[in-house]
Order: C-alpha cells, then structure tokens, then sequence
C-alpha cells in the first residue's frame, strides 16, 4: 500500500481513484466493510482504492479535554488499513484551518483535483465540511456536480443488534472484554510501544516484564491480568511470544503509576530494553488485586502465568524462580 503523507505527495499521474473518507480508529469490521467495498468498487473500474484519513484525530483539534482515547496510533492504522486491499492511504493533517473549509472546497480541493475521483464511498452519517454542514445528500449533489458517483455503505450490524462501531470497541475494553472487543475488531486489540525500566520487581520474583512507556499507542484496557502476546519486531519476520499482561498500578507495594508490562510466559533471557513492541491482550483472566505480603502474590502470578498459557493454548512454561525478595 502507497501512503501518501498529504495531498503534496499523490503522483500526479493518478488515473482516478475511489474514495472512502474516515478516521478508521481501530479499523473494525464496519470499517472493514466499508473498505471491501471500495476495493471491489476500485477494482470494476480498475483504477486505485484509496482511504482518505487524518491525524490527528478531529475530535483532538476541536475538543482536546474530552477526545477519546484512540484504538490505534497511525503506525498501527496504516498496517490495518493496508491489510484491507486498499492501494493507498493518502493522510491528512488535521488543523482548524483544514476543518474551515466548506464541503464544496474540501471535494473540489481533495478529491476531485488531488485523486481524480470516480467514485466515493461514505457510511450513512457522513459529516464534512466547516460545521460538518455535509453530509451524504451533500455529496451525492457534489458528485452530479464534478462527475463522480457517490455510494452509500450501510452500517454494518452485529447479530441484528449493534452497529460496529469504535465507540463500542472503547466500552468493552473499558470492562476489560477483550473478548468482545475482538469480535468486534475482527482480531486482538493490541497497544505498541517502547519498552522502558520498570521497578524490576518482576524479575526479582521469577516473572521479569517488558513495561511499555507511557507513551504506547492504543487505548488501556481495564485494570487487571490478561492473556496475550508480544510481538518482538512487528511485521514480518516478526517473533510472536505468549505471554501474561499486567495493567495497573501494583497495589500490593503501594504503586501510583498506572503501567502495562507483559512477561513472556516461561523467558528470563529476553532483553528487550529500548525496542519497540507490540502487545495483544487475547483475555481478561482477573482484576487487579492487592495482596497481604510477597508469597500469595507470587502464587498467584504462577496461577496467572499457567492459566495464560491455557488460554493461548501452548505449553504451560516451566516456572521460574524468584531471585530475592524485593
């Protein structure tokens, strides 16, 4: 997939394009459908499939206090989106001025002078524009007026109930249902970031961790212990590893930091210090708890560490033992 960082870098030469307009945060399975279709629309009239999306995300520009926290960082939504068929992904920064053009501008500009549209598909509650004063009549009057088709994809419903939807992914990982999250998302929810020193606690206790720094990519899921996997170089020739995910503040030694550390199930000779990894959380084993003193803790890791191992379905690991008591 080409990725073109701004309209300067579309080739000029572009023989025309179909067009879908979004975030993708999460690039769930509404999405996902959404992109099949402009792949097969691309694909009739043999010319790219491009996605049209911006960073940052709007809701950060015009209400930074109460933005959501994002499913997935750029890194992340590219590779998504890439893994759809999409020929390329044509990013735009998000400013105040950028959302002060009118839907007219925005089409003339964007899509019809940048990609040479032929055909744009949009979700029934399309917004664009200044005030998102566009919607999908909007641009069906835009593509009669420029010589474009609009096509409208309907929402896409989960087991007759809900809509597939990046909101939804934020409230099931918010109760911890990874699960849930991922029939949603059509894969594991996963965060990416680089791993920093911790307190080594982990390690002193037979379960050395890769703590991810505060700036990982990915929304958190609800406190506790997870089943999951670090993936070491992520993409290919990537090493995928199983492992045991711990999301809070460690209240058994009085923690205010809330962090997110993995220990991959049965290694103590991993160095990871300094790299950038990938985390997948499969399942919710248990919430975070405080514990009376370091020996029920470090059962309860062992039990963690084995249950992970069977929710993955590998190998339970050989326990490691503690060093010393921190």
């Amino acid at each position: 997939m080409q990725r073109w960082y701004g309209i300067e870098q579309v080739p000029a030469d572009l023989p025309g394009s179909v067009v879908t307009i979004g975030n993708f945060d999460g690039v769930h399975l509404g999405h996902q459908a959404v992109l099949a279709q402009v792949v097969a629309a691309a694909g009739s009239l043999a010319v790219p499939a491009v996605a049209l999306t911006f960073d940052p995300h709007p809701a950060q520009v015009h209400r930074p206090g109460s933005a959501p926290e994002l499913l997935t960082g750029l890194t992340d939504r590219l590779d998504l989106l890439a893994a759809t068929g999409i020929d390329a992904t044509c990013v735009i920064a998000y400013s105040e001025e950028f959302a002060a053009q009118s839907p007219e501008e925005f089409v003339r500009r964007y899509l019809v002078d940048a990609l040479a549209v032929r055909a744009v598909v949009v979700g029934e509650d399309v917004r664009f524009g200044a005030g998102n004063a566009g919607d999908r009549v909007t641009m069906t009057e835009l593509g009669r007026r420029w010589g474009f088709e609009v096509q409208i994809a309907h929402d896409v419903v989960a087991d007759g109930q809900r809509r597939w939807s990046s909101t939804w992914v934020r409230e099931l990982l918010a109760a911890g249902d990874c699960a849930g999250a991922t029939q949603v998302l059509g894969r594991p929810h996963r965060m990416r970031g680089r791993v920093v020193h911790g307190e080594a606690r982990g390690r002193l206790l037979g379960f050395p961790t890769a703590n991810l720094a505060t700036s990982a990519t990915g929304t958190i899921p609800a406190d506790g212990v997870y089943a999951g996997w670090l993936l070491r170089t992520p993409g290919p020739g990537e090493q995928r590893m199983p492992a045991a995910i711990s999301i809070g503040t460690n209240p058994t030694f009085d923690g205010q930091v809330r962090q997110v550390e993995a220990h991959v199930l049965g290694r103590s000779d991993l160095d990871l210090y300094g790299e950038d990894v990938v985390v997948e959380f499969v399942r919710r084993l248990r919430p975070t708890l405080r514990f009376d003193g370091i020996d029920p803790l470090v059962a309860q890791m062992r039990q963690d560490v084995l249950e992970a191992a069977d929710a993955l379905g590998v190998d339970r690991p050989e326990l490691l033992p503690a060093l010393k008591q921190p």
